[in-house]
């Protein structure tokens, strides 16, 4: 059975309600017909226009604040790609046939996204329902006109709390993700120099200003010019994390330079943690890198494995010694270590589960994509090979839990 074909133009404009359509910068480029209607506007009057060119604010009104406020949530619709669901809000309409005469007017508004197929917004749908009479409203059967009027006063008071605390909330968790951005930005140095091996590291933030997680890298010199590198990740998200995360991060790399390798630096490092809040179930990889041996030696505490890339564009997942998550046992255990030879050429890459996991699908899918981008950049410098897997393999509408990479030419 043919599909029918659907005229969506029509079916915009005949939508129930009053929806328009505004571009990032705010301007209306359609409306159906009920916000025409409602609005007592014209196409002519909207369309090409700023939305608050249209409809400016009360003058007469000094404690109006509906402008701002709609304004702001289109902004942050535009800013995080999310939907904004405003509270109660009243926005007087001037009067087209009687300038100066204004309307008061009461609205339930939401603001939404349309995403371009680069994943950033390139409209926002704003749909609004007047409750104007529904505000008035009093009178009839068991209602006391003075009641009525009180409770009206009551719920638009109640709304308009309510939009102070969310947007007081909003506040708060943007400050905390700026903290914890600067404390992991400041923890989370580019790598020093390594004789003739480059490395590449990168760390991508979640977009959700409620994620910002505890992910982190490490590069720690050993002996003979030899060398550790880590990624691990905190359970967990905001500040806390990134605080917990500092810890691990500091006592990993002291651990790294005297134990006898990444399974010794790991249990040092489990016993830490269990004085560590918020530091259980950490997940960390560690891996010791012998230039001489051309050996990786690695342990694995509940982490995704490291993986590496040889020259012929094949590519080895480091699965052979994976144990429980930090001070998730509550006894002390031994961890097990494994070794792997590598060639000159071949590269080493760690990373953090943001860069593979979707929450729709099964973890190998996300290692099959992981490997198959290693194959095809298997050319590229770490540089470039970190910028290619960030591009190929995190959502283009911007990844929902943070990422950590290394890339190591071996």
């Amino acid at each position: 059975m043919r599909k029918p074909q659907i005229d969506y133009a029509a079916v915009f404009r005949a939508l129930p309600g009053m929806v328009a359509l505004l571009t990032p910068e705010l301007v209306y480029i359609d409306a159906n017909e009920d916000f025409l209607r409602l609005a007592g506007r014209t196409r002519e009057q909207l369309l090409g226009r700023y939305i608050f060119d249209v409809f400016p604010e009360n003058p007469n009104d000094p404690a109006a604040a509906g402008m701002r406020e709609t304004r702001e949530s289109m902004l942050r619709v535009v800013s995080t790609g999310e939907r904004d669901t405003m509270a109660l809000l009243r926005y007087d309409i001037e009067d087209p046939a009687r300038p100066g005469h204004w309307g008061e007017h009461y609205w339930s508004p939401v603001n939404a996204p349309v995403l371009g197929a680069d994943g950033k917004v390139v409209l926002v749908v704003h749909r609004v329902e007047e409750v104007t009479e529904l505000i008035r409203a009093r009178g009839g059967p068991g209602h006391d006109s003075r009641d009525a009027r009180v409770l009206e006063a009551e719920l638009y008071t109640r709304a308009r709390e309510l939009q102070d605390v969310n947007e007081r909330l909003r506040q708060a968790h943007a400050r905390e993700r700026e903290v914890a951005l600067a404390l992991q930005s400041a923890m989370l140095p580019a790598p020093v120099p390594i004789g003739p091996h480059e490395a590449a590291v990168r760390y991508q933030p979640a977009i959700d200003a409620l994620n910002v997680c505890g992910d982190w890298y490490d590069l720690v010199d050993l002996p003979g010019d030899n060398l550790a590198v880590a990624v691990g990740d905190v359970v967990g998200h905001g500040l806390a994390a990134a605080c917990a995360m500092g810890q691990l991060r500091s006592a990993l790399s002291a651990a790294c330079r005297v134990a006898g390798g990444p399974a010794r630096a790991l249990e040092a490092l489990g016993l830490y943690a269990r004085f560590v809040e918020g530091a259980e179930s950490t997940t960390v990889v560690t891996t010791f890198i012998d230039w001489d041996s051309h050996t990786v030696t690695y342990s694995c505490a509940g982490h995704l494995p490291p993986a590496l890339l040889h020259p012929d564009g094949t590519v080895t997942f480091l699965d052979q010694a994976t144990d429980p998550p930090l001070a998730a046992r509550p006894e002390h255990h031994r961890r097990p270590q494994a070794h792997v030879p590598f060639t000159e050429g071949a590269t080493l890459v760690l990373y953090t589960d943001g860069l593979i996991e979707r929450r729709d699908e099964d973890i190998d899918a996300g290692l099959d994509r992981l490997a198959a981008a290693l194959t095809r950049h298997r050319r590229s410098s770490p540089e470039t090979l970190a910028d290619a897997l960030l591009t190929d393999l995190l959502s283009p509408t911007g990844n929902t839990d943070d990422t950590a990479l290394v890339v190591i030419r071996l």
